[in-house]
């Protein structure tokens, strides 16, 4: 563990950071009932410190040993994160809080698996979230806010998931969970609207023509046959005389199927 915050620290972040082994080993840690379980019991002094974790101030003794952490929160240190921290991989806890450091947050920050912690708060990085950063499935405690972080959040991944406040203070920032929309988002929007009005207003056009044949189509057979009745004589003499002839088929027909039912049933 390594503690030095709060202590008016300036200058940059070393690069040999990942010279320490115990956070840079990749590994991981087995405690057995017969060795170490018993060792960590049977220990009648072990130091014990105060721990800034997840927010909370907590007390560490005999598992002290098992917080691999870096802490150089509430300094003036300047400068960017050295990528060489990303080699730290057995790294828990990562706090650069409130100082002065500049860049963009590294790349491959991803690469820190055992993440569980990372605090880069009130400082005045700038660029994208990586989406590197979404690969750590551990990571539980995030806090970029204040600081001049740019572009989209990545989507699809946990980092929606942090509450909104983890993001507050970097105004370029869009995306879920923010309530800023991207402008990338909003032109797919415009398009996708663009599109619906464009498909809605061929609708229409597609059902004014249908209607308009149909009616078209009901004026030219009705004058085409009343037109003609009206205009030639000869046809409409003959028109009326076939109508008069089904009426009176239709009347004798009627009347004799009418009859012999009639006979049926008095038979």
């Amino acid at each position: 563990m390594l503690d030095l915050s709060s202590n008016n620290l300036s200058g940059t972040i070393p690069k040999c950071l990942n010279n320490l082994s115990g956070m840079a080993q990749n590994g991981s840690l087995v405690i057995t009932y017969e060795e170490d379980l018993l060792f960590l019991m049977s220990l009648s002094y072990y130091d014990n410190t105060l721990v800034q974790w997840k927010g909370k101030e907590l007390e560490y003794n005999k598992t002290l040993g098992l917080v691999k952490s870096i802490d150089f929160s509430n300094n003036k240190l300047i400068g960017e994160i050295p990528t060489e921290v990303t080699d730290l991989v057995e790294l828990v806890s990562l706090n650069l809080s409130r100082n002065y450091l500049i860049g963009p947050i590294p790349l491959m920050i991803g690469q820190l698996k055992s993440l569980d912690s990372l605090d880069l708060s009130r400082n005045r990085l700038h660029g994208g979230i990586p989406v590197s950063l979404s690969q750590i499935a551990r990571l539980s405690v995030l806090d970029l806010s204040d600081n001049i972080l740019s572009g989209k959040i990545p989507s699809g991944t946990q980092l929606q998931s942090f509450n909104a406040s983890t993001y507050d203070g970097n105004p370029g920032l869009c995306g879920p969970p923010l309530l800023k929309k991207c402008q990338e988002d909003e032109n797919r929007e415009v398009s996708f609207t663009g599109l619906s009005n464009e498909e809605d207003i061929q609708d229409d056009a597609n059902n004014i023509w249908f209607y308009g044949n149909i009616v078209l189509g009901f004026i030219i057979g009705f004058w085409g046959v009343c037109g003609t009745l009206l205009l030639n004589s000869s046809w409409r003499y003959a028109y009326f005389q076939f109508l008069s002839k089904i009426k009176d088929w239709l009347y004798v027909t009627t009347t004799v199927n009418m009859n012999r039912v009639r006979r049926s049933l008095h038979s």
